[in-house]
């Protein structure tokens, strides 16, 4: 099943939602600041978006200049400061089967579904 990683507060995710809505096929929706993605799960998305964690990461939000920017970061460190302030991460991510996109922008999303 497709999923897409939501926060329903940011235009582009919206946008993405709609798309997903509008393809007809079932899906699930993850507000992932509520049901914040494990370290496990951002690794697993990590991997299949074919990225470094760095390019995960909203690096214009106040969090991340506040406290990360300009720190010799590992990629343990990047994907825990994300578990640890969900906001820094990228959205909407789409999941389909073994293929994820972030949707930015949001047309991506019809490349995987």
């Amino acid at each position: 099943m497709i999923k897409i990683y939501h926060n329903n507060r940011c235009r582009k995710s919206r946008s993405g939602l709609e798309i997903l809505e509008q393809s007809g096929q079932p899906f699930e929706v993850i507000k992932y600041l509520e049901d914040i993605p494990s370290e496990k799960e951002l690794k697993e998305l990590i991997k299949l978006l074919g990225i470094k964690p760095i390019e995960l990461v909203r690096k214009n939000e106040a969090i991340w200049k506040d406290n990360f920017k300009g720190k010799d970061l590992s990629d343990a460190d990047i994907i825990k400061a994300m578990v640890e302030n969900p906001k820094l991460i990228e959205r909407p991510i789409v999941v389909n089967g073994k293929k994820a996109v972030v949707g930015r922008p949001p047309e991506t999303i019809l490349d995987i579904i």
